[in-house]
């Protein structure tokens, strides 16, 4: 029943008609409620719209275009300035600030070969984006990477340092103020700024402003046209302009009221004013946020009760990234009515597809590419959107609609790791057995997928558990991203996201008391930490892991956490701790009995103890470590170990007794069909020699020596 009452039918009987999905067309040709309205999908009896082209704003854009040829404050001297010129574009939500941006970027990219950086510094919940984060995927945007878990100073850095010499454009929208711009500005100046904000950048020096307020009234009858066609403007022009005074000019008004109008085809003009007009206002709404209010409410009350629910409800997309299974999952209805009902919400102005459907999705079969299609709720509208959540839906609805959002993004994800297994692997035949909606066409297709939702992906992560009722929940969905992650992207390119993850399973561990999971994010952690060069972070981190593991007696994350401890005092250089750390990792190998792992572990106090110079203590490890090999039959680990008990006497100063060992380790090596460690150790005799004064035994050594590591190149 939720299904069909969900369905297209129950919307007006024009809007139903509308095609399941917008049209593919280039990007950025969905309706835009920031700026001027591209082309929408009307239903086939009202009048075709215009072809899409940016509408008005002409002279605000020949100013934008005179600030950039206009010499700068820095730049009156006749030097070039050392920063990038800012110009800023200043309006409330819904003025076509963010258009206005776009058309000036369209129109000024050839003069920056670079290209386009594009970031939003204001989340879908309304709260100001983390610097860092959008530092870090500027930096991925232009093919620089960053180490995991960098701050937010070094990732800025690292934008600025990437940017010098470049000539690109930097899009910064939606933002909240001068504190999140600065940081970013890079210093090259042949780059420009473009930033879309409601209030001054205060604090930034010699910001170009051009504000904006509603557009004309030939420009709004424009849009007006564009989606509910010419005709019945053409013959009511007055009550047009009277539309267009309702809506203040505001083009994100004009579209929903146009939407709405091009939905019924036997309304007119003037029921759309008298519409317009009759919607009541909160009495404390500001004069300026009057004419969106109006036009949002007009479109949403007109929506039949469950698609208004889905509408709401589509504020809970984690990223603000929607498509037709979070959709269908938040309002609890079929993947295929979902489709739909998205669909008719872009034709109604109040949603806009993101990119068109064989972009998104490669590979993809025709009749599931609509259900990845991915859309946006428009920024201007996410305030409104938001207060009607509150003031309809129950706590416990939400909850319960949030759970199920996520549940279904864990199946889905557990769907896309399974596709980059191979073609005979257990995980790949279970996924035979899902819906269809939830099976990935090709391996092509789910790492596509992954790639274009990794940044909602881990917004469903940090929202997962910042809720902090739904615990289990989030354990599940961080652990099949990480291992999504790495399936179809390796450790080495997930370790940024990888960081953040642990990070959050961390902060779970610590709120639920999970001395387990705490140890294991800890360890996660400080290898990371460790990997980017942060050596005393993370020893720090692995000392947190003991406790945890130690706590709950885990011999294996305390092994682990006491091994990893000596190596970060070896990567420090303080082998006397590190000798220690792996000492007690020893006596815990040895005690479980784990042969393998005590011969690694007498190696490693053999080497730091050299390094220490402690040479009689080093031998007896190396020692050690060959005995140890040889009770497990490893040939090969026992010449290598003989190997550095040779380095260490030659290192002592008993040359004699290096070269009888050495000759020793070498033979274990031939035993061992090891052509690579026979060569070095070859070559290793041959220097010894020479410095026992035998240079014709050295030369047919180094002779050998070489002849083997041709015969075994690496």
């Amino acid at each position: 029943m939720t299904d069909q009452a969900v369905g297209g039918g129950h919307l007006p009987p024009e809007a139903a008609r509308a095609p399941a999905t917008t049209a593919p067309g280039p990007r950025g040709t969905a309706p835009r409620q920031d700026g001027a309205a591209p082309r929408p999908t009307v239903p086939a009896t009202a009048a075709a719209p215009a072809p899409s082209g940016f509408i008005g704003r002409r002279r605000e854009l020949k100013e934008l275009h005179a600030d950039i040829a206009r010499a700068g404050l820095d730049t009156l001297s006749g030097r070039k300035g050392a920063r990038s010129r800012v110009l800023l574009i200043a309006g409330r939500p819904g003025s076509g600030r963010t258009a206005l941006a776009e058309e000036l970027l369209r129109e000024r990219a050839g003069d920056h070969p670079d290209g386009v950086l594009r970031a939003t510094l204001t989340g879908p919940d309304g709260e100001p984006a983390d610097t860092g984060r959008t530092a870090r995927e500027l930096l991925a945007a232009l093919g620089t990477g960053a180490p995991p878990g960098a701050p937010e100073d070094e990732l800025t850095e690292r934008l600025r340092e990437a940017l010098a010499g470049r000539r690109a454009l930097l899009f910064l929208d939606d933002a909240p103020g001068a504190d999140q711009v600065e940081p970013l500005l890079p210093d090259a100046p042949d780059c420009l700024v473009v930033v879309v904000s409601q209030g001054p950048l205060t604090g930034i020096p010699d910001v170009r402003p051009c504000a904006l307020g509603g557009l004309d009234s030939a420009a709004g009858v424009a849009v007006l046209s564009r989606y509910a066609g010419p005709t019945r403007i053409t013959v009511d022009p007055r009550t047009a302009d009277r539309v267009v005074e309702e809506c203040g000019g505001q083009p994100a008004a004009l579209v929903l009221a146009g939407a709405w109008l091009a939905a019924r085809p036997m309304s007119s003009v003037a029921d759309l004013c008298q519409a317009l007009h009759a919607v009541p206002l909160p009495p404390d709404l500001p004069t300026g946020a009057r004419p969106l209010f109006r036009a949002f409410r007009l479109a949403h009350d007109a929506l039949p009760a469950p698609a208004a629910r889905m509408l709401r409800l589509l504020t809970l997309a984690p990223g603000g990234l929607v498509d037709a299974h979070i959709a269908s999952a938040l309002a609890g209805c079929s993947v295929a009515v979902a489709a739909t009902t998205l669909g008719e919400f872009a034709a109604l102005g109040l949603l806009r597809p993101v990119t068109a459907v064989d972009d998104e999705v490669p590979g993809a079969r025709a009749p599931d590419a609509a259900l990845y299609l991915p859309y946006r709720l428009p920024g201007c509208l996410g305030p409104l959107v938001r207060e009607l959540l509150t003031g309809h839906e129950r706590p416990a609805d939400v909850q319960l609609a949030r759970a199920r959002m996520l549940e279904r993004t864990v199946r889905l994800l557990q769907s896309c790791r399974a596709m980059g297994e191979p073609a005979d692997s257990p995980a790949r035949q279970k996924t035979a057995g899902l819906p269809r909606s939830l099976r990935f066409s090709s391996r092509a297709a789910a790492a596509h997928w992954l790639r274009s939702r990794r940044g909602a992906l881990l917004d469903a992560a940090r929202i997962a558990v910042a809720d902090g009722e739904l615990d289990t929940l989030d354990r599940r969905l961080m652990a099949a991203l990480t291992r999504t992650l790495l399936a179809h992207q390796g450790a080495e390119a997930a370790a940024p996201d990888l960081y953040a993850l642990h990070g959050l399973v961390l902060r779970v561990a610590e709120r639920r008391g999970l001395p387990r999971e705490r140890a294991a994010a800890l360890l996660n952690l400080g290898d990371l930490d460790g990997q980017a060069g942060r050596t005393a972070q993370a020893a720090t981190r692995y000392r947190g892991a003991l406790e945890a593991a130690r706590s709950v007696k885990d011999p294996m994350a305390t092994g682990r956490a006491l091994e990893s401890l000596g190596g970060a005092y070896t990567e420090l250089g303080d082998w006397q701790r590190a000798a220690d750390w792996y000492g007690r990792a020893l006596e815990l190998r040895l005690a479980r009995g784990e042969g393998a792992d005590a011969a690694r572990l007498h190696g490693r106090i053999g080497g730091a103890l050299s390094q220490a110079g402690r040479w009689g203590e080093a031998l007896k490890a190396w020692g050690a470590a060959v005995g140890a090999c040889r009770r497990l039959g490893d040939v090969a680990g026992q010449a290598r170990a003989t190997g550095e008990m040779a380095r260490v006497q030659e290192y002592a100063g008993r040359p004699e007794d290096a070269l009888r060992t050495c000759l020793e380790a070498l033979d274990t090596a031939r035993k061992a069909g090891d052509g690579r460690l026979e060569a070095a150790l070859q070559l290793r005799i041959a220097d010894t020699l020479d410095r026992l004064g035998d240079p014709a035994a050295a030369r047919l050594h180094r002779a050998a020596g070489e002849r083997l590591l041709g015969d075994h190149p690496e």
